[in-house]
């Protein structure tokens, strides 16, 4: 077996091991190196946030309370990450990010159910995540239905393209971000919505779910693909 074979197979199996012990599962593609991640939570105790994750917010307001409820609607198993603080500062956004992974070209999807909220109903994923004020995200909905793109530029955020659609409250969608050098293509519940190009953010960065204000939601089977996965 050639040594760049051996060198692949014996890093993949390394992935894959590492994923175990988080309680992801990972895959490799056999035309390089590449990654497909998928957390379900299952493995998280309740009330807890998952090993891999920490939690910032971008504006004001207070700390965001992530962690992991029962749920027995979730899509996968009975556990799901949820942001349950009622915080109802406008310009408030917590995230939850996934510190395992920083990637440039990526795809990222997670179901979401929005719960609750008077000021927002909103779930949303970031990649090419920098720090708490430099990001982008995709965000949907469920009191204004529409799905928007934004940059967020030392803590301004800026929205670059979006879509008035249906986003039911208490039901499980899908949301997913294909980022590709300056290209960006959402998709909700596999339908693809809009594509959009932005050159703010060129490197590598990490990825993560988004709410804002006061939303309570719910996630889970958050997927994360890079290179030949993709």
């Amino acid at each position: 077996m050639p040594r760049r074979k051996k060198l692949i197979l014996a890093c993949a199996a390394l992935l894959c091991s590492a994923c175990m012990a988080l309680g992801l599962s990972a895959e490799a593609g056999g035309a390089g190196i590449s990654e497909a991640i998928r957390v379900d939570f299952e493995t998280t105790t309740v009330g807890e946030l998952p090993a891999g994750f920490s939690t910032v917010v971008t504006g004001g307001g207070e700390p965001a309370e992530w962690r992991v409820v029962d749920d027995a609607t979730a899509p996968s198993g009975g556990k799901v990450l949820a942001q349950t603080s009622t915080d109802k500062t406008s310009y408030r956004f917590p995230l939850c990010i996934f510190d395992r992974l920083a990637a440039k070209d990526v795809e990222v999807s997670v179901t979401f159910k929005p719960v609750s909220g008077m000021v927002d109903r909103a779930a949303g994923l970031v990649a090419r995540y920098r720090d708490k004020d430099n990001y982008y995200v995709v965000r949907a909905n469920a009191l204004e239905d529409n799905v928007r793109l934004y940059k967020v530029e030392h803590g301004k955020r800026q929205q670059f393209a979006g879509v008035n659609v249906k986003v039911p409250a208490n039901e499980w969608q899908t949301l997913t971000l294909e980022v590709k050098g300056r290209h960006f293509r959402v998709l909700l519940n596999d339908t693809r919505l809009f594509e959009a190009d932005d050159a703010t953010f060129n490197d590598a960065g990490k990825v993560g779910l988004w709410t804002k204000a006061d939303s309570v939601t719910s996630f889970d089977d958050l997927m994360v693909k890079t290179g030949a996965a993709r």
